[in-house]
């Protein structure tokens, strides 16, 4: 009962229109802050494989380690430490306890895609966005009414997907510089545009008020898509970085239809703020000035084996070069935590790169009221 008391307590300090808590356990105060939680949907660039059922069993081509120690190297999770949260516990770490949900979830799943189809459709967005409607309604149960809604409203629901929905439509189509290809890419990144805007109003509906969309990173530029599409890409669609240039046109060509259609939900939603943040020109920025940013190798992977180790991706720790900060690629398609603490900061205070997040910052979420 006194456990019970302590939760309502913090809930209620949100209501008042409070920063969520006083402090964390860790002692950090979230000055400014008036987020009460933040819920994770996504891919791997959101889940190290935590956060999946009999993962080395279903990994696939992926590395059994696609992140360099923990969830904490990602940017949803650098981005909750500066909200104040020391940790945000995944879906299937939790119990369902009324505590657990209160300090946020990522719902995200290393093999997650937007599409249904496919081998790994129960860790589609669909999937994911039930498993939202099933938490909140655990909120208004243990909650009342009025609470579990404010409670809602002011957290940020983070939104990651279509990096697998990628990988997978180019590692089967490996010949895909043909203008079928191209024509049918297009079509694709409508069809995955228009799930994740009937996502957000899905979450909407559910009374989200902050919602933040990722786009997707250059995928040309990662060594695995670099190295296996060498063979049938003519040079010229090389650039003098080593990137596919097909690919991160057509990567390029889904986030500009995701910021418009952003852009429309944000007319549509007054009383909600969407942001999107453009993760591809931000490594587009570093892999350009790589050395700018402290840089010194933006082609090969730190964790992996074969040319640019992209051939065997991450299946021990212990394989890892010694300097993994100075690689822009942390495997066969994952970033660095260096390059994900650049991405961070910039998301948050639009430093050291400009219009990371638009039309505003995640600190200016964060601060929001709602």
């Amino acid at each position: 009962m006194s456990m019970l008391i302590v939760v309502l307590m913090g809930v209620l300090s949100i209501v008042d229109g409070l920063s969520t808590y006083t402090a964390t356990p860790g002692g950090k105060e979230r000055n400014e802050s008036h987020v009460s939680a933040l819920f994770v949907l996504g891919d791997s660039s959101v889940d190290c494989g935590d956060n999946t059922l009999f993962y080395p069993l279903l990994h696939g081509r992926l590395s059994l380690y696609p992140c360099n120690g923990s969830d904490a190297t990602l940017l949803p999770q650098l981005l909750a430490e500066k909200m104040g949260f020391t940790s945000i516990r995944p879906f299937y770490g939790q119990n369902g306890s009324l505590e657990e949900v209160l300090g946020g979830l990522n719902f995200g799943s290393t093999q997650a895609t937007i599409m249904n189809q496919g081998r790994y459709s129960h860790q589609s967005l669909n999937q994911q966005l039930r498993q939202v409607s099933e938490t909140m309604q655990l909120l208004q149960l243990q909650l009342s009414e009025d609470t579990a809604l404010q409670f809602t409203k002011s957290s940020i629901f983070f939104l990651s997907f279509g990096k697998e929905d990628y990988i997978e439509l180019f590692l089967h189509n490996s010949s895909g510089s043909n203008q079928t290809f191209q024509q049918g890419a297009q079509y694709f990144a409508t069809i995955l545009v228009n799930q994740m805007a009937n996502a957000a109003r899905y979450l909407y509906n559910a009374n989200a008020r902050k919602i933040t969309c990722l786009g997707i990173l250059p995928l040309g530029c990662t060594p695995r898509l670099a190295w296996q599409l060498n063979s049938t890409t003519s040079a010229g669609d090389y650039n003098a970085n080593g990137c596919v240039e097909h690919v991160n046109d057509m990567i390029f060509e889904y986030n500009r239809l995701l910021d418009e259609q952003i852009d429309k939900l944000n007319t549509e939603f007054t009383d909600a703020q969407i942001v999107f943040c453009d993760v591809y020109n931000g490594m587009m920025e570093i892999i350009n000035r790589p050395r700018l940013y402290g840089f010194e190798d933006v082609k090969r992977a730190c964790c992996g084996l074969g040319l640019n180790g992209a051939m065997i991706g991450c299946i021990s720790v212990d394989m890892a070069c010694d300097q993994a900060s100075t690689h822009v690629w942390w495997d066969l398609f994952n970033p660095t935590q260096t390059v994900n603490k650049i991405l961070a900061d910039a998301a948050w205070s639009g430093q050291p790169i400009a219009d990371l997040c638009r039309p505003i910052s995640i600190h200016e979420l964060a601060s929001m009221k709602v």
